[in-house]
């Protein structure tokens, strides 16, 4: 069932950000109205960078939704209620090279103010312009446990985007 979003200023933004992104988890979605994907991420950050409220994402080269993000210049952060937490589950665990996960999830894409994609079910958006990448480099892990991550050397890109708008219920 679609939400009321409206703008809200994102330093408004009252939920806890450590759960927000690591607990309730994210859909990280890039391309256009016609074409996009979305993908689950549970890895990120709010912040300020360069006088700008910003985002960072990380988003691994052998994810289809890496073709998108690399291909446009915005992103969408989407957080939903938790009766949504089988869509995130879904949508972190196939790939858009296989499946329509947007259709199998009766997900409502919606064209946001730059051309990116959000969903009408969400309760909380960010949109999002790239701003700064930077590819992760195994070299420069000071904690020698963060290479447990990488088993396939599969090393995320990290996607810095100046929140532009945010949409809230």
């Amino acid at each position: 069932m679609p939400n009321q979003l409206r703008p809200i200023n994102v330093s408004l933004i009252k939920d806890n950000t450590f759960k927000l992104i690591g607990a309730d988890w994210m859909l990280i979605t890039s391309g256009n109205i016609n074409q996009h994907n979305t993908m689950t991420a549970s890895w990120g950050a709010f912040g300020e960078l360069w006088h700008k409220k910003v985002c960072f994402c990380f988003v691994r080269p052998t994810r289809y939704t890496y073709k998108f993000i690399e291909e446009s210049d915005t992103f969408t952060l989407c957080f939903f209620d938790n009766s949504y937490r089988d869509v995130l589950t879904y949508c972190g665990t196939k790939s858009g090279r296989d499946v329509n996960k947007v259709a199998d999830m009766g997900l409502t894409p919606v064209e946001g103010e730059m051309g990116s994609v959000h969903f009408s079910q969400a309760r909380l958006v960010i949109e999002c312009r790239k701003v700064y990448i930077h590819d992760l480099d195994p070299d420069d892990f000071l904690d020698p446990a963060v290479h447990d991550e990488y088993p396939q050397k599969d090393y995320h890109r990290m996607y810095i985007g100046e929140v532009l708008r945010c949409l809230s219920v």
